[in-house]
């Protein structure tokens, strides 16, 4: 049967890459002892050579001695800890490179050089190699493509077997964590890594976690790539344009620091493509014959959307000749997030942001004639007290107003007449006073949620759409995760004159006070009403629960949001009541906390629970620790909107919210963590209604997706519950309820044996089953249906874990999904699955050493009960002594893989009885034993044995020279092999027939059989391959 492996797989990207444009090279063929060498060393990881004829060909008029200076200053290794080098990298590719020079009359000056010539892609030199061996100190790696621009690797591509399934892009992943571990100064240059198992193919910056490797959807950012066209093809043809490779490279990677942790972020695709579309949208929109609208760009909550803004300001800069940014947003505490965010990527923007203390504040930032990034709120665009009249700040054209969220009620243009206790005047709204302030400026928007379509406003300020990435998509390519909802409501008894229409919502502090006051009557008596003493008693009671059942089914922090602060106050000691131990009065201590601001006037018992900005900071810090007890936030209004918590994945809503307020809001519990397969939205007050109302502005796709009933999840864990019933139809298995352990353990391990017995593909089903009712329990854990079936489901997991453990061979690790597996059987609380299951102990064997295998042993499994569990414990000890002997000895590997195979093939057949196959396989497991014992005994070393063993394959060859001259034959080729072995030699025809000719001498020498010589020649050559590569 033909299959796909990884050499292929390789061959396949080198041919992607050679068809834009890349030249292709061999590892080996370039390397020091070479037959085309372009380094000194093997530890040497840039090609010096290329890297000088390249800053020749971008910096013509420089000197020699200065392009020289430049080469030892960029390959200089910066600083021990990597991403300090990397970063200074960074800083080369951005801003260039800084070369101090003496002048003919003898000052010092310095000369700016660059490394990439950014404007003419096809001026740098591309090259992609395969199998670029690197040595540093006692390690010696082989990466499987490694991309170079003019000389410096700026991409490493890891790749994996196709066909294996035991590997996959997990494993691509933690191979380049190893080789950052072992070969860094391969790294000190790189953009960002790639991994591929030839299904799946990823791209992620040198500090991303896994999960934040992502893949890219599209070649041209316009449509997306068909299923059929393999994922590692689109993401080579999309981000491997050598005019693309260098666009992210200059624009779209951006270190940040909380000034403990430094993390390097590259862009995801629909980040790239929006921001150049912008950027594009922007040089129209400004120019004399421009409109000033550039557009809107909706990108759903959790996608990026604030990087996204910090990518687009910092190539503004260089694409727009250093213009003005104003950065808007309606609130003062979104403005400090944002401002937060950009200030830590103050590298890309090539400057420090400001912010606007007051309306005169904002008009001395606006002076300068070019430049800066100042952030405001819409409210200092307002005119003075006693007049309408909005005076111009500055009337430059070289500004740009970067809206957060442009899609508020404030951004009005429409006048609106009101009386005063003395005076009747006419106010606008915001989006003219803009306009008055800023008359010359382009507009663009950022948003989270879709405009509204009776929304004109936003239209008229900003324009139209110029990007779409909504939340189906992000969920799609992993960047979020869907949002179910579960209805909890706890009535408010409402009386009847008391009507709840959509007002609610525009119940904040930074309302106007005419509608402050009109309103505050219904949202006091609904206020009164949803904090009932008798109602928080209920609300705690069921928050504590539910939070307990959720947590005992998957990791996850919680939000709490309610009314009102005196609701928060009251929810928080009824909880702490329940749960004394979750409190502390101590900001670094506790479960639970609230979050709020509030004043010196507030009632004494209220003043623990105020925070300044600096203690909302540390309980954020807290929130956003993993490691941290913190857990769970009651909340108002803050933290609902840009607070970014990948762990949260419950919000408890008993709050009314509408509109973008309510879907910013849900999308906190949507940020991608682990394998968190939802987030879960609560709701105790009857958002429904709400929900369905704000998602009519979404995509058809969005509102499909978006509020899934948890009662969806429930079916689909009971549908999967059904289909491991069905396969464990004539199967006992009630036992598992029993008090004892010790029967409880029999049970899995009965279970398991009849798994087995149903046969391999079965066998995968099972797994992939109970995979799938895990994670729909997960998400409806605290369902009346889900907690009747915990135990049992932990039971089937308990089953599903001791099965993984009989399918890795010893030393191999464990794929990401077979470790997410034990590690949930360790976390999770339901009965069963709280145990570790230890297949020896619980067959009452003890755990063998495999390079052992004693009689002892195998006279134990020979006398099991469980046969099939018997076979599959065997296959699983000998498969890894093979895969061991595969390492040191090919022609005794064969012969023992041949027999297993054999073996297990009659066994899959059913075509002998399952002890009879118990018996050959006890044999096999001797003969092996007996195999090593005779090496041991005949006076040679390991490699000595398997060159003999490669010798003597042949029959003929022993009758004719004997066993004597056969050991002679093979120390002596032991000895001479070792002599001509030099780095990559097997990679290297030249080499490898250099090797031949050894070898052919050798057996002359000493006789061997001339009509077998050609097949023990390549016999030997194979087997010192194999010494070569696991030296």
């Amino acid at each position: 049967m033909y299959q796909f492996h990884e050499d292929e797989l390789e061959q396949a990207s080198l041919e992607w890459l050679q068809s834009l444009g890349y030249e292709i090279k061999n590892g080996p063929e370039i390397a020091a002892d070479g037959d085309y060498p372009e380094r000194d060393h093997y530890a040497d990881v840039v090609l010096n050579g290329r890297l000088e004829s390249a800053l020749q060909r971008i910096n013509p008029k420089a000197s020699l001695t200065t392009i020289q200076r430049a080469v030892q200053q960029v390959t200089m290794v910066e600083s021990p800890n990597l991403i300090v080098s990397n970063q200074v990298f960074q800083k080369y590719v951005t801003d260039g490179i800084d070369v101090e020079v003496r002048t003919e009359d003898g000052r010092n000056t310095v000369e700016k050089l660059w490394l990439f010539d950014f404007e003419n892609p096809s001026s740098n030199d591309f090259l992609a190699v395969n199998q670029f061996t690197v040595i540093e100190g006692n390690n010696n790696k082989r990466p499987d493509v490694v991309v170079f621009v003019n000389g410096l690797p700026v991409v490493v591509i890891e790749l994996k077997d196709s066909t294996n399934e035991a590997v996959g892009i997990s494993e691509a992943y933690h191979q380049l964590q190893t080789y950052k571990q072992t070969i860094p100064s391969l790294f000190q240059f790189n953009a960002f890594l790639v991994t591929s198992d030839g299904v799946n193919a990823r791209a992620g910056s040198l500090t991303a976690d896994e999960e934040r490797f992502m893949m890219w959807r599209t070649t041209d950012g316009e449509t997306m790539a068909p299923s059929s066209m393999p994922q590692l093809e689109v993401l080579i043809q999309g981000m491997f344009q050598p005019a693309v490779l260098l666009d992210l490279m200059r624009h779209f990677i951006v270190f940040q620091t909380d000034g403990e942790k430094t993390v390097k972020i590259l862009a995801a695709y629909h980040q790239y493509y929006a921001v150049n579309k912008a950027v594009e949208e922007a040089k129209r929109a400004a120019s004399e014959s421009g409109d000033r609208k550039i557009g809107v760009i909706w990108h759903t909550q959790g996608s990026g959307k604030s990087l996204s803004m910090v990518f687009y300001t910092g190539k503004l800069v260089l694409a727009m000749n250093n213009p003005t940014i104003v950065v808007l947003t309606d609130r003062n505490d979104l403005d400090d997030q944002l401002f937060n965010t950009f200030s830590i990527s103050s590298d890309l923007l090539r400057q420090s942001p400001k912010q606007a203390e007051s309306r005169s504040d904002l008009k001395r930032l606006l002076s300068v004639e070019s430049g800066g990034i100042i952030f405001t709120t819409m409210q200092k665009f307002s005119p003075e007290d006693g007049t309408n009249e909005m005076g111009a700040l500055t009337t430059r054209r070289n500004v740009i107003v970067m809206a957060d969220e442009a899609h508020r009620t404030q951004y009005g243009f429409s006048a609106q007449v009101q009386q005063a206790e003395k005076d009747v005047f006419t106010k606008y709204g915001y989006a003219k006073y803009m306009r008055d302030a800023l008359p010359n400026a382009s507009f663009v928007g950022f948003t989270g949620t879709p405009v509204e379509s009776a929304d004109k406003n936003t239209p008229a300020v900003f324009g139209h759409y110029i990007d779409i990435y909504d939340m189906t998509q992000a969920v799609e390519d992993g960047a979020t995760v869907k949002i179910f909802y579960e209805s909890r409501i706890i009535p408010l008894n409402l009386p009847e004159d008391l009507d709840l229409d959509g007002e609610y919502d525009e119940i904040t502090e930074y309302q106007e006070q005419s509608d402050r006051e009109r309103l505050k009557s219904k949202w006091s008596r609904l206020e009164a009403l949803a904090g009932a003493e008798q109602r928080i008693q209920r609300l705690a009671q069921d928050v504590v629960t539910h939070f307990e059942s959720r947590q005992e089914a998957m990791f996850g922090k919680g939000m709490l949001v309610v009314m009102s602060r005196r609701i928060a106050i009251d929810l928080y000691q009824a909880i702490i009541a329940l749960r004394p131990e979750w409190h502390s009065d101590e900001d670094s201590k506790g479960v639970i906390k609230i979050v709020m601001t509030g004043t010196s006037s507030d009632p004494e018992h209220w003043q623990p629970f105020i925070g300044n900005k600096k203690r909302r900071d540390y309980l954020a810090r807290r929130m956003k620790d993993n490691d941290d007890e913190l857990k769970l936030v009651i909340v108002r209004d803050m933290w609902l909107t840009g607070f970014d918590v990948p762990s949260m994945s419950t919000m408890y809503i008993d709050k009314p919210m509408r509109g973008h307020n309510l879907m910013q809001a849900i999308a906190r519990v949507n940020r991608v963590f682990r394998d968190k397969p939802g987030g879960l939205i609560v709701d105790y007050i009857g958002i429904a209604d709400s929900l369905k109302e704000a998602l009519k502005q979404y995509t058809d796709s969005d509102r499909e997706n978006t509020g899934i009933d948890t009662s969806v999840a429930v079916d689909l864990m009971l549908e999967k519950f059904e289909v491991i019933q069905d396969m464990l139809y004539q199967h006992d298995y009630d036992s598992f309820h029993s008090d004892k352990p010790s029967v409880r353990m029999k049970a899995i391990t009965e279970t398991m044996d009849f798994v087995i017995s149903l046969g391999e593909e079965e066998k995968k089903r099972f797994m992939q089953v109970v995979t799938e009712l895990a994670k729909a329990f997960a998400l409806c854990a605290t369902e009346l249906e889900a907690q009747e079936l915990n135990a049992e489901i932990g039971f089937f997991k308990a089953v599903k874990v001791g099965l993984i453990k009989l399918i890795p061979t010893d030393g191999e690790k464990k794929t990401s999904s077979q470790i997410d597996a034990q590690l949930n059987q360790l976390i999770s609380k339901s009965v069963i699955s709280e145990e570790v299951v230890d297949i020896y102990d619980s067959l009452g064997i003890e755990n063998p050493d495999i390079s052992i295998l004693s009689d002892q042993f195998l006279d134990e499994v020979k006398a099991l009960p469980q046969k099939n569990l018997a076979v599959e414990l065997l296959n699983r000890l000998l498969q890894g002594k093979v895969k061991n002997v595969q390492k040191t000895n090919l022609v005794k590997a064969k012969k023992f893989t041949d027999m297993l195979n054999a073996a297990i093939n009659k066994y899959n057949k059913r075509a002998i009885e399952t002890s009879k196959v118990i018996e050959e396989l006890i044999e096999l497991a001797k003969e092996m034993n007996d195999s090593y014992k005779a090496g041991e005994n005949s006076g040679l070393i390991k490699e000595e044995v398997a060159f003999y063993d490669a010798l003597a394959s042949h029959d003929t060859a022993e009758q004719v020279l004997g066993d004597d001259i056969l050991k002679v034959i093979a120390h002596e080729l032991t000895k001479a092999i070792k002599e001509n072995m030099s780095i990559d030699w097997n990679l290297r025809e030249s080499a490898r027939a250099k090797m031949r000719i050894t070898v052919r001498r050798l057996l002359k020498k000493y006789g061997y059989p001339p009509d077998l010589q050609k097949l023990a020649v390549e016999t030997v050559v194979k087997q010192a391959e194999l010494m070569a590569s696991n030296s």
